[in-house]
């Protein structure tokens, strides 16, 4: 069998679940490794994969089918995803929801002038719970929908709170209000606003000598992150984020409440409860993967997203065998 190839930028939690989830898909072969870091120090849990700079990635166009860039959404991908879709077939994971349209049209343009094909927002929101909204949406077109997150560990959060000035590390919660789950499970479709459905709690570790009660504002009123929710945030120290705060679990629920024929409620919900958020978004990037490869393969160039892409191309398997097993 041959395989494809798949290159990973950058080297954090999110790469290192998506090089275990090459191991476990037999038709995916890891090809290399680009970091910013030194490459001398960042050692991959695959034998024989080279590790080198992003500045050596052009040289890797005819070596890599795939390019999975595991940068955060914050600052790393808007720049990174029109950069390397110039160069490779790419697969992100970008999940700031209310820039992805500016997002997919930066892609977009990159890709296609380059004859390449990029998949953005990929993982489980964005992304699985994208397509449960959906979903909901068209089958119960008379109702409401509702997306809780948590309680666990937000990547991309954590991530905002490590760029502020004074930050040196910092884990961020998001937790579902219980109350306003309850509601939306009864078929009453109440309205909420954002405040209303989650709270965020920040652990963070401040640099020494930092103004604690300037960091406490910015993170408070940062946009698209923290300014629309109740957000508490906890001043710790070091030992006590890589005690008790290391772990990243997460999960979540997609609801959709309707009514069909002579008022009947209906509610369809979806839900996910995972140990490991960057290793279950890993699983569905390198799925992803496979998809763009054989859309590449058939000439299709440009962005595209969760929607846009059929769900047998996610699987090893064959048309065929799918419907003999899965349908």
């Amino acid at each position: 069998m041959e395989k494809i190839k798949i290159g990973i930028l950058g080297y954090g939690n999110i790469a290192r679940g998506v090089e275990q989830a090459i191991r476990q898909n037999e038709d995916l072969a890891l090809a290399a490794v680009f970091t910013r870091r030194d490459p001398a120090h960042v050692a991959v849990q695959t034998p024989g994969v080279p590790v080198l700079h992003v500045d050596d990635a052009p040289a890797w166009r005819d070596r890599v089918d795939v390019m999975i860039l595991c940068g955060g959404s914050a600052t790393d991908l808007p720049a990174m995803g029109p950069q390397y879709a110039a160069l490779f077939h790419t697969v992100d994971s970008f999940d700031t929801h209310a820039r992805i349209p500016e997002y997919f049209e930066n892609v977009d343009r990159a890709a296609k002038e380059s004859g390449h094909l990029a998949a953005i927002s990929i993982g489980w929101d964005p992304g699985l719970f994208s397509l449960n909204r959906l979903y909901g949406e068209a089958f119960l077109p008379q109702g409401a929908h509702y997306t809780f997150w948590g309680r666990g560990v937000s990547q991309g959060h954590s991530d905002a709170l490590r760029r502020v000035p004074g930050v040196k590390d910092a884990v961020q919660y998001t937790v579902p209000v219980e109350s306003a789950m309850e509601a939306a499970r009864s078929g009453a479709q109440p309205q909420f606003t954002a405040r209303q459905m989650h709270t965020r709690e920040c652990f963070v570790v401040a640099e020494e000598g930092a103004n604690r009660a300037e960091m406490e504002r910015a993170i408070c009123e940062m946009p698209n992150y923290f300014s629309d929710y109740d957000t508490t945030v906890h001043f710790i120290s070091e030992e006590e984020l890589q005690r008790d705060h290391k772990k990243m679990p997460h999960g979540g629920f997609v609801i959709r409440s309707g009514k069909t024929g002579e008022n009947n409620r209906e509610v369809m919900e979806f839900s996910l409860k995972l140990d490991s958020n960057p290793e279950f978004t890993a699983s569905v990037l390198v799925c992803y993967a496979r998809a763009v490869y054989r859309l590449a393969k058939q000439g299709q160039t440009g962005a595209v997203t969760a929607f846009d892409i059929a769900p047998a191309l996610l699987s090893p398997k064959s048309p065929e065998e799918l419907r003999a097993t899965l349908l």
